[in-house]
């Protein structure tokens, strides 16, 4: 019986190191884009807008980290909700082939699939 948890809690660790590295994917991408799009603001607001120009290079940098964490985090659970949709469709899958196998044994097969 031991080997049934075993290997229960080693699919239980390989789905979550799966997720883990999904949100990881997610969020680096979202820091890139975000802090893409965050550094293009920036631009033009420091061409526009002279009181950004006279804000401190400190709070310039903060409010660049703070769209690079708000990307990360937004598109780190998108990809994490997305696994979690496949890993859902994958186990409805395999429940339904056991079950029609189980079928299939107790009742046989239909004769036309051969």
């Amino acid at each position: 019986m031991p080997t049934t948890t075993t290997s229960a809690n080693a699919q239980k660790h390989a789905e979550a190191v799966d997720a883990s590295w999904a949100a990881t994917r997610g969020a680096v991408y979202g820091a890139v884009t975000w802090g893409a799009a965050t550094a293009l603001l920036g631009g033009l607001g420091y061409l526009a807008s002279p009181i950004y120009r006279g804000l401190t290079i400190q709070f310039k940098v903060y409010i660049q980290m703070s769209g690079m964490v708000l990307g990360s985090m937004i598109e780190a659970d998108h990809r994490l909700r997305e696994y979690e949709k496949t890993v859902r469709m994958q186990r409805r899958l395999m429940r339904d082939q056991a079950m029609w196998r189980s079928f299939e044994e107790q009742y046989g097969k239909d004769d036309g699939d051969e």
